[in-house]
């Protein structure tokens, strides 16, 4: 079983900056992909970032070039640095390990709401 507690999310000001963090407990192998996801009330979740074992990104076009996604060394931690907040960008933001075909796991999520 793998578990993800998100933490770091908050009211900011448009074009402020956040930087969300998840820890991961459990049994997370090497080839998993983890990533961050966000779903605003109303519309359907939405990729926004992945980071692979590899140290490989991906990332949603709207974000590319404000947003960064890294990983602990240790692998059990990931963050997503945001930057030029958008009040659009006003979501639940979450957590997830995919270690597909055998498993997809997501935390509770995090509350960010962008707006003066």
């Amino acid at each position: 079983q793998v578990q993800l507690v998100e933490s770091g999310g908050g009211l900011v000001q448009p074009g402020g900056s956040l930087r969300l963090s998840c820890a991961a407990s459990g049994r997370i192998f090497s080839n998993s992909v983890m990533g961050w996801y966000r779903q605003a009330p109303g519309k359907e979740r939405e990729l926004v970032a992945t980071i692979s074992s590899g140290g490989f990104t991906n990332y949603a076009d709207s974000v590319k070039g404000r947003f960064t996604i890294s990983a602990g060394n240790v692998k059990n931690t990931v963050y997503l640095q945001m930057n030029s907040l958008k009040p659009e960008e006003t979501a639940v933001y979450y957590c997830n390990v995919n270690q597909s075909p055998y498993g997809n796991y997501w935390g509770q999520g995090t509350q960010v709401t962008v707006s003066s």
